[in-house]
């Protein structure tokens, strides 16, 4: 009976996955590029657009790209300024502004260019190709690493046999805002074409121009931009980003989405009045941080990246965070503001303490620097303490409501705190060990499995026919977030969990669903799922379902990123979703689980259609090492390697936690 059941579960998983691929394949419109990137190639003149959102340390823009109903270009810009702050001065006191004025379009042998374009290029920056009059023209989109502007480089080339008359007009326009709607007073917002003038362009000669959109404060010099020199600094970004925690799979999809996702999860930190701030971005969340996206989502990461700003950003918070630390044990804000002014709680305590807690220690064990880490313990124990406060008869912790602040039902006793705290209980005992204080590291590993019998006594139910997790007392609808504590190790009601994962209650072509029934996906929940489900060893039927969201991510009809959710947003491109997406591979995939500064254990669960998979540049731990994997005869083994020249070879079970120290 038991085989015939397994028997009729792989049957339905692989109806459902090919079911899945053909309605993913239907959605596609974008094509890898072998060189990196993808590529939209025009094959028709169906009106398009999408949206994606870029950002520098002082700028932000989401553009919309694509074409009409005569096939012509649409480019249209919302740019953010974190930094010119506007009344109020609130979680979205960011400067907005729409720069879609109509500019003079330059000549041709005095006609007008009306750009349709034949291609867009993303990768890092979105690039769009146009053919006329036998010249090509390129535009390069992107926003400056450092400065409040965002810049459209343009380059005209000369594929024709004859000379050629082209005019790029002289365009110099400036708005001023109310000085009584901004912080600082007055804001200047610019529009200046670089380059202007007549030119005769020979066959196979190229001429470039640029459009620059800029904003200042009124006291600020104003700037001479060079949009060949920001695009370098730019692509610069962008290559040594793709240089460090490089995956390698025979998956090309996933590769190129784990090199997209480390842009969007790294490009968004701001350079605020209090230092650099990560933010989520999406048009609304800028010069701030929240206690789930950065301190839980996005920190534990940075490590791994090896990114100076992201490093530095991570500190930042968590020293803002323990700045509101008190003897009282209010709760830390959900959220520090306006560069860092100000805060906002608006939905209690959401389980904050145990995401910072989980966040701080998680960071401190792979940024493996003692002092950082002696410096964040207080705040670590603080944040533990607040917990055991909050604890109920029945062993559990209890909170206002969760992450998603009552947009579903989480009652006074939610799943997701409770698992955050425990996993923050594990992370603080390995600490603990590292920083020499064993007897610490005993009493909270001790609490740690005190709260994970707790949990799955309070939580363990039968839900909708499934033995997994019901989120809160009274709860009878699955919820996505049931996958949380798979990620953190507990295992005991994994099959049932990942059936009620994988079903149609939850798992749509689109997303996610928050809770059976609803239409609300948020990505962020899927990707702690699939990290999981890699987790608890189900890798080939989690890959399926992996590989066919990020193809949908990727390629289909809003790209390249994960998205945060829908319908709220519209499927906005927020950073620490990118975050996630990269640890559901290192964390998930490859099982990489930090256990000292020096030391983590690793799980790699090979694919059973793959021969190798590697991470190189693996910048934790204080060292740049990397893992490959491989299966040769069937046999597994994974081979280490450190920056120093050590070599650590290890045969391996395909089951069992590999214990690691990189010496």
């Amino acid at each position: 009976m038991k085989i015939s059941a397994l028997r009729t579960t792989s049957l339905i998983v692989a109806m459902l996955v090919y079911q899945m691929n053909i309605l993913y394949a239907q959605d596609l419109r974008w094509d890898l590029v072998k060189t990196g990137g993808i590529q939209w190639g025009i094959k028709n003149h169906v009106p398009h657009t999408d949206e994606i959102e870029m950002s520098g340390k002082q700028v932000s823009v989401m553009l919309t790209y694509g074409t009409d109903q005569q096939g012509q270009l649409v480019l249209k810009k919302k740019i953010v300024f974190p930094m010119l702050r506007i009344v109020p001065n609130d979680t979205r006191g960011s400067l907005i502004r729409d720069f879609n004025q109509q500019i003079p379009a330059i000549l041709v042998q005095g006609k007008p260019v009306k750009e349709k374009p034949s291609c867009f290029f993303i990768n890092g920056t979105v690039k769009v190709t146009s053919a006329f009059a036998g010249l090509q023209l390129t535009r390069e989109i992107f926003p400056s690493t450092g400065k409040a502007a965002v810049l459209d480089l343009s380059t005209i080339r000369n594929n024709g046999i004859s000379a050629v008359e082209i005019l790029v007009p002289d365009y110099d326009h400036t708005d001023k805002t109310k000085p009584e709607n901004g912080v600082y007073g007055t804001y200047l917002l610019n529009t200046k074409i670089y380059g202007s003038g007549k030119y005769t362009l020979k066959p196979g000669e190229e001429l470039t121009y640029s459009v620059v959109n800029s904003g200042r404060k009124t006291t600020d010099q104003p700037y001479t931009f060079s949009a060949v020199y920001e695009s370098a600094k730019r692509l610069d970004f962008i290559q040594k980003t793709q240089q460090q925690l490089v995956l390698k799979t025979p998956n090309d999809t996933l590769n190129q989405m784990f090199s997209f996702a480390k842009i969007r999860a790294s490009e968004s930190i701001f350079d605020t009045k209090n230092g650099l701030m990560h933010g989520p971005g999406g048009g609304s969340y800028y010069a701030a941080i929240w206690a789930n996206d950065q301190a839980e989502y996005m920190n534990p990461l940075f490590p791994f990246l090896g990114n100076l700003e992201g490093n530095e950003s991570a500190i930042n918070s968590f020293r803002l965070f323990a700045s509101y630390m008190n003897p009282e044990y209010k709760p830390i804000p959900s959220s520090i503001i306006a560069e860092g002014t100000d805060t906002w709680h608006g939905a209690g305590d959401r389980g904050d303490q145990a995401m910072i807690a989980y966040g701080a220690a998680r960071f401190a064990l792979a940024y493996a620097d003692t002092a950082e880490a002696r410096k964040l313990w207080p705040l670590i124990e603080w944040c533990l303490e607040y917990s055991r406060k909050k604890k109920s008869p029945e062993g559990v912790i209890a909170s206002d409501s969760d992450e998603l602040e009552g947009r579903f039902p989480a009652g006074k006793i939610n799943l997701s705190t409770n698992v955050l705290a425990y996993g923050a209980l594990v992370n603080a005992s390995d600490l603990a060990k590292s920083l020499g204080d064993q007897e610490k590291s005993g009493v909270l590993n001790r609490e740690a499995m005190q709260l994970r019998e707790a949990i799955t006594k309070y939580f363990g139910a039968n839900v909708e026919g499934f033995d997994t997790y019901r989120y809160y007392a009274g709860n009878t609808k699955l919820r996505s977030w049931i996958g949380l504590p798979l990620v953190m190790g507990m295992f005991e009601r994994k099959e049932q969990t990942a059936k009620a994962l994988f079903s149609t209650h939850l798992w749509t072509k689109d997303g996610m669903l928050s809770e059976s029934g609803s239409k609300v996906f948020w990505d962020r929940s899927l990707l702690y799922a699939v990290r999981g489900l890699f987790n608890a060893g189900l890798t080939d039927t989690t890959l399926k379902y992996f590989q066919l969201y990020t193809t949908k991510r990727l390629l289909g009809e809003h790209v390249p990123y994960a998205v945060e959710a829908w319908p709220e947003g519209n499927q906005r491109h927020l950073s620490a979703e990118s975050g996630l997406y990269c640890r559901a591979i290192t964390e998930g995939l490859f099982g990489i689980q930090p256990t000292g500064f020096r030391s983590f254990t690793l799980n790699p669960y090979l694919p059973a259609g793959w021969n190798e998979m590697s991470l190189e540049h693996i910048r934790a731990f204080n060292d740049n090492f990397a893992i490959h994997v491989s299966r040769t005869d069937g046999k597994l083994k994974i081979v280490i390697t450190s920056a120093n020249g050590k070599v650590q070879q290890i045969d391996w079970d395909g089951k069992s936690k590999v214990e690691v120290n990189l010496g």
